[in-house]
């Protein structure tokens, strides 16, 4: 009775949590949003999709063999697993994963307690790469903690705090276990020894029977002490309010109060407002749930549906100095000066538009020439001059796995493993020529892309294009691989040679070594000449399609009915497609006709793929989950099927896309010359 009395107890308190801290140290006022279903959450907290896509549970599960003899406790019930680690904490030695330790109301599971007499180590796992000759002791030039560590050596600090209030007469000390760049697997097939199985929102791991520490091989983890860090952290200060910032204790003591009683702290307008996880995309939102951002500054600045409506400069694109003009009062585009982004007004010269420029059309809606959006034609057609026919359009999608396929793989080298290859001709069609797909599980499938896209692209000298620099930072890897492998295909030189005639690459500080075929980027097309207000200055291939749909006239007459589709056309769309579509007066994005990657999760959570992903691999997140999920999960061959064939027609739209670019600027050019 007195057992039941104390869960009940227990499960009544809002405890602040690991990831209840992780949000308050970002943002104190965010504790009030999460969690609940009135508030929208576009990160779904702890997507397993995005720590699929990175591999974080296959590391956790790598850590735990690394201390063989471990103990788990998994019990969801606060109460149990707090009662069962105080037993477990009772034995001279032990070794306990998910350790619940409790003070006051603050709760953290260690993924790995080491109990040494009153010796306690607490190892928090992190799936993120380190280097001991790149990032060494974490520490900046100035000595501050290095930002991209930062949030990790954080974590770690609230649970050595939590673990020493809780055991005072232990000596209680923190570490980092990471992913070790430096090493290689001496193992083949290492990562297949970790399948995963989905469960709903869950999913766990399910290791290979009779796999050891020494059936590993060479160890990929490395254990970094981070006690010296912890102890700046706990002696330094966290922000409870926009003035207000107390020391560490009293901070999460803040923290654990207002999360216990469920009272929203003061909100604290910044930069990273424009990344809120409870941002909705327009305000207010009839019958759906509330946007905590709005709510923020609603509060913060007195603002109502009419100061939403207008643009930010959180939407200001590639924009430093945000904070700044935050704090001095200037919210709105429109109230930034020339001054303020260090502008001079002038218009785009012959090389296009700068990064001013785009920032400073956002701000004051007037562009040379007027209109709905501006383009550069002649500026289009001056860069577009030595295009030869036909015009070639490629698209990679890519993994980083952090357990290697193979031995003698680093951890986290890339993986490409499939592309989508659009031909325009000069009559004007347009044939989705080739794809590839390579993700059968435990296959490296890096030479066979290499060599597929070489036959891809070798019947002729037209121009290859890509949009931003991931095809060729990708081709310039795979290049490094050939060049340093050990036990080299035996056309290493024929592929080397290929992937150096179609990139560029630096060769030195000044100097870059451009390929007689190097791919032309239509990004940076987009930058220069080519400005649409719905953007906010982002040149993105998400935002610039949906801009080109809404102000290409040629694109609406092209692709308003269903004609793309079947055989000569596409590879993936036997039944023709109108990308072309109006719904609610408004034009859709083509992206949002496909149907989802996945058909047995959300899309919110297919969504959280990317936000929960760090910035460089965000849009690439479902993809690579998908990915993932080929690797490691057993899955049925129909659903097997319906997964690859998802990734092939995203892959499809991702190059399809890029031809609607040239045909929309190609038509604006046409007209400009015209008038």
């Amino acid at each position: 009775m007195f057992d039941h009395f104390l869960s009940v107890m227990n499960q009544s308190i809002r405890y602040l949590t690991k990831s209840r801290f992780k949000l308050a140290a970002e943002c104190p006022r965010k504790l009030y949003y999460t969690g609940k279903k009135d508030y929208l959450d576009r990160s779904i907290e702890d997507s397993f999709l995005a720590a699929l896509a990175e591999g974080g549970y296959q590391v956790g599960e790598l850590a735990c063999l690394v201390h063989p003899g471990g103990i788990r406790v998994d019990d969801l019930d606060h109460h149990v697993a707090l009662a069962k680690t105080a037993e477990l904490l009772q034995q001279d030695e032990v070794t306990i994963f998910e350790a619940a330790i409790a003070f006051g109301s603050m709760f953290v599971r260690v993924d790995v307690l080491r109990k040494m007499g009153t010796r306690i180590e607490i190892i928090e796992v992190k799936a993120k790469s380190y280097s001991a000759k790149k990032d060494g002791d974490f520490t900046g030039a100035k000595g501050q903690l290095k930002s991209e560590f930062l949030p990790y050596l954080q974590d770690v600090a609230f649970q050595r705090y939590v673990t020493q209030n809780a055991r005072p007469d232990h000596q209680v000390h923190a570490f980092l276990m990471l992913v070790d760049k430096e090493q290689f697997s001496t193992v083949d097939g290492l990562n297949q020894r970790f399948k995963v199985v989905v469960e709903g929102r869950r999913l766990r791991v399910q290791v290979e029977p009779g796999t050891t520490l020494e059936s590993l091989g060479q160890l990929l983890l490395a254990k970094v002490p981070v006690d010296v860090q912890v102890d700046m952290i706990l002696s330094d200060t966290l922000m409870v309010g926009p003035t207000e910032q107390l020391p560490f204790p009293e901070a999460v003591g803040a923290f654990a109060l207002a999360y216990a009683q469920d009272t929203p702290l003061p909100p604290v307008p910044s930069s990273a407002c424009s990344g809120c996880q409870f941002k909705a995309p327009s305000w207010p939102l009839p019958e759906q749930p509330k946007s905590g951002f709005h709510e923020c500054w609603s509060q913060a600045f007195n603002w109502g549906e009419a100061d939403f409506s207008e643009a930010t400069v959180l939407d200001l694109w590639n924009l430093r100095g945000k904070n700044q003009l935050i704090e001095q009062g200037v919210l709105k585009a429109k109230q930034v000066t020339l001054e303020d982004l260090k502008f001079d007004g002038e218009d785009p010269g012959v090389n296009g538009m700068t990064r001013q420029h785009r920032q400073w059309y956002v701000c004051q809606p007037e562009w040379p020439g007027g209109g709905e959006y501006y383009f550069d034609g002649a500026g289009y057609l001056s860069a577009r001059a030595g295009w030869k026919f036909p015009l070639h359009c490629i698209d990679f999608e890519t993994s980083a796995v952090a357990i290697p396929f193979a031995s003698g793989r680093h951890p986290y080298e890339l993986t490409a493993f499939q592309f989508s290859h659009h031909v325009v001709y000069e009559d004007g069609r347009v044939e989705h020529r080739s794809q590839w797909l390579c993700a059968k599980p435990g296959v490296d499938p890096n030479i066979d892309f290499v060599r597929a896209l070489c036959i891809a692209l070798d019947k002729d000298n037209g121009t290859i294009f890509r949009w931003s620099a991931h095809e060729n930072t990708v081709l310039n890897k795979l290049r490094e691989e050939l060049l340093a492998s050990a036990t080299p295909p035996q056309d290493k030189d024929a592929l080397v040679s290929f992937i150096e005639s179609i990139t560029s690459r630096s060769v030195s500080p000044k100097e870059k070594f451009h390929g007689p075929r190097t791919m032309v980027d239509l990004c940076e097309i987009a930058e220069k000449f080519y400005f649409h207000p719905s953007t906010n200055g982002s040149n993105s291939l998400k935002k610039v399609l949906p801009a080109l749909m809404k102000s290409s006239t040629a694109l609406r007459e092209i692709y308003g009915k269903a004609n793309y589709g079947g055989m000569g056309v596409s590879l993936n769309f036997v039944e023709p497609i109108a990308w072309w579509q109006e719904r609610d007066g408004e034009v859709m994005d083509p992206y949002a006709l496909l149907p989802p990657v996945f058909d047995d999760v959300s899309r919110d959570e297919a969504d959280a793929a990317d936000e929960g992903l760090s910035e460089e691999l965000k849009e690439g997140g479902a993809a690579m989950a998908a990915y993932a999920r080929l690797q490691f999960e057993d899955l049925p061959d129909a659903r097997r099927a319906n997964l690859e064939s998802a990734l092939l027609r995203y892959c499809e739209l991702d190059t399809l896309a890029m031809v609607m670019a040239i045909q929309a600027w190609d038509h604006m050019a046409a007209a400009t010359a015209k008038s």
